[in-house]
């Protein structure tokens, strides 16, 4: 027996040094709701007037500043404990128009990674608009359009919402897709807006059907603050979503939140329950890949201390920059999402 144990301890190292090393190239993509990223200046055709320096909230040029020193910060954080660096595409919702996104990308702690971007003015009644950052080094954009969502609320009215942003590209010669959303709100409660987001959500099933018609083997990523949880009608039943990697088939959607939603894992709190608003869901063939394209490793919540109110009755939730109707200075009521795509790199 003790000769036996010796011949065992003595042959592994050996055989662990004689196994190949694998390399893999990393990509981070990220989403941030960055809750009300506005300017000071009053647009007389959306209803902006609280973000104003006369306005309800005060909104200062300090005020802005700070706003976009924390996103940045947020922003150069995510995933950069992997990859050493902040993403390589990312995904905003609640901006006001280019000019704040531009403002942020040329914020010091991220000027120097060079980001460009995609956006298009959304009629929504706020002034919130999605858009897509990108690193020039890495993504080439090749197409990028911006679908409208036609809502008509109770009256017959109406109701203006946020477009959905669809970019195509060359993410390191490999092309992909990526849809931005934010879909309609729960404001009136979730039952009776419900409708808006099954809309929300034939929408972009439109688009990535209509991507998949063209190309069978198109890689999509769709992301965004959907304002559903994973489990939800909207994700479960018209985009037909699946959270389990063996039950995937050719063309389906995998949506990694909702393991995470099952563990209790959340983007935001409301009346001291969590939601996975914050969600990516993507075509099956980032699962079933091969060894030199891209393919899904992980997902996970960034959700760092800093990000998280020590203090008050929101004690353990996202730290908002406005709280109880108070400026706290904060980041944002929601914490941003994140996914890394590898691809395995020859010796």
């Amino acid at each position: 027996m003790k000769l036996y144990l010796l011949f065992l301890f003595t042959v592994l190292p050996f055989w662990g040094f004689a196994q190949e090393k694998k390399n893999y190239k990393i990509r981070t993509i990220a989403f941030y709701n960055v809750e009300n990223l506005f300017d000071i200046e009053n647009d007389s055709l959306t209803f902006d007037d609280d973000r104003t320096p006369d306005g309800k909230d005060n909104w200062t040029q300090n005020r802005y500043e700070q706003k976009l020193s924390n996103i940045s910060k947020v922003l150069s954080e995510i995933g950069a404990d992997i990859s050493e660096t902040s993403p390589d595409i990312i995904g905003l919702c609640e901006v006001e128009n280019k000019q704040v996104v531009e403002d942020l990308i040329n914020q010091p702690i991220l000027q120097d990674k060079t980001y460009g971007i995609v956006h298009f003015d959304s009629p929504d009644e706020r002034g919130i608009d999605v858009a897509l950052l990108y690193k020039k080094a890495v993504f080439l954009p090749t197409s990028f359009t911006s679908h409208r969502l036609l809502l008509v609320n109770d009256d017959e009215q109406r109701d203006y919402t946020r477009d959905q942003l669809v970019v195509g590209g060359l993410l390191d010669d490999e092309q992909m897709y990526f849809t931005v959303n934010h879909w309609p709100s729960r404001s009136g409660g979730a039952a009776r807006s419900k409708p808006y987001r099954m809309a929300a959500a034939k929408l972009n099933k439109r688009i990535i059907d209509s991507l998949q018609r063209m190309d069978p083997l198109a890689k999509i990523i769709s992301m965004g603050d959907f304002n559903d949880d994973p489990i939800d009608d909207s994700l479960k039943k018209v985009l037909k979503t699946k959270g389990k990697k063996k039950k995937l088939e050719h063309g389906d959607l995998f949506n990694p939140m909702e393991r995470l939603h099952k563990k209790g894992i959340g983007s935001l709190a409301y009346r001291d329950k969590w939601n996975l608003f914050d969600q990516f869901f993507f075509t099956e063939n980032f699962i079933n890949s091969k060894k030199d394209n891209y393919r899904f490793w992980k997902a996970g919540v960034f959700n760092a201390p800093y990000l998280i109110s020590k203090k008050g009755q929101y004690k353990g939730y996202p730290f908002r920059t406005y709280s109880g109707g108070s400026y706290t200075g904060g980041y944002s009521d929601h914490f941003p999402v994140y996914m890394y795509l590898i691809k395995e790199m020859k010796p």
